[in-house]
């Protein structure tokens, strides 16, 4: 794929695996984006791959994807970044639910508008693992196959006897030990299902409560950079909630991330709050505000987001 993406020289990322792999995101509905989010996410790959990758500038983009004309200002009109944001989070709620076995995972760097094409370890391992095996392996020289053969010769009188004698002096000591009892503690088990003792948290769309038309944008921004903060906790296991999501019965905690916000100016107000599902219960509730002033929505929904991670985590 050459550089493409700053991946350097990759011979399994090549263009047609790439787009191979927009075409998968791009036909998921779990991609939760808008159209013209989708025509930018195809435009910067399809320029990447192209070669052209040093154009894709907030102006360029700007002009092909949105329909913007030669006076924009991408200091006056941040569409280009709000858009790159919104597509990350996308982006990552898509290898979250669907594409974490994906062959090649396709993100967007903040700071810049380059995607860059990630292959997965596995699709790496399936690589080696379709590869011939050297023939070497199967061809050890004669002196050593006789020299096998000769070792395997000489251990058979010998371990016969020592194993059987083994046997013999076992059958004798453990009825011993049943009679005088053992010395030794028991060993408690432990359960390799690691998952038996993790709470599970299943989010829910936050909610947009103000008057303003964005509100509703920002609450599934938040919705989603909350869901990528909570996956970093080991100790939960993190569900985004939809139409088949229910109560089941499991020994695992089961709660519910419920929460709204609204703006006034460029204030925003965010109320969170942990439900257990089983009875009801709220165990937790936070409030956050935050201003706009000099600072993107971005960055205030991924410092709200990971606060409310924090929180949780620190009560695990």
């Amino acid at each position: 794929m050459g550089s493409q993406g700053g991946q350097g020289n990759d011979p399994i990322a090549e263009p047609a695996r790439v787009r191979a792999q927009l075409d998968r995101i791009l036909s998921s509905v779990e991609f939760q984006a808008p159209d013209r989010s989708r025509r930018f996410l195809a435009y910067i790959v399809d320029e990447t791959l192209a070669g052209r990758e040093t154009n894709l500038k907030a102006y360029a983009i700007a002009q092909a994807v949105f329909g913007r004309d030669a006076s924009f200002d991408a200091q006056n009109d941040p569409v280009v970044r709000i858009e790159a944001g919104r597509i990350r989070r996308a982006l990552e709620r898509y290898y979250l639910v669907v594409g974490r076995d994906d062959p090649i995972q396709i993100t967007i760097p903040k700071g810049r508008y380059v995607p860059s094409f990630i292959v997965s370890r596995s699709a790496i391992s399936s690589e080696h693992h379709s590869q011939p095996k050297d023939h070497r392996l199967h061809s050890a020289p004669a002196a050593q196959q006789k020299q096998s053969f000769a070792y395997r010769d000489l251990l058979l009188p010998i371990g016969v006897p020592l194993v059987l004698g083994l046997i013999a002096i076992l059958s004798l000591v453990r009825p011993l030990e049943g009679l005088f009892g053992s010395s030794t503690p028991a060993v408690a088990t432990v359960s390799s299902r690691g998952d038996e003792l993790k709470a599970e948290i299943i989010v829910e769309p936050l909610v947009g409560t103000g008057r303003e038309n964005g509100d509703a944008d920002i609450a599934k921004g938040l919705t989603d950079e909350v869901i990528a903060q909570l996956t970093k906790i080991r100790s939960v296991i993190v569900k985004s909630a939809g139409p088949q999501t229910q109560i089941t019965a499991s020994t695992q905690p089961q709660f519910s991330l419920q929460g709204s916000l609204g703006t006034d100016g460029s204030r925003l107000h965010v109320q969170i709050r942990l439900v257990n599902r089983s009875d009801g219960t709220v165990t937790w509730t936070g409030a956050y505000d935050r201003t706009f002033q000099d600072r993107s929505i971005l960055d205030v929904q991924e410092e709200i987001a990971r606060q409310i991670a924090d929180a949780i985590s620190s009560r695990q």
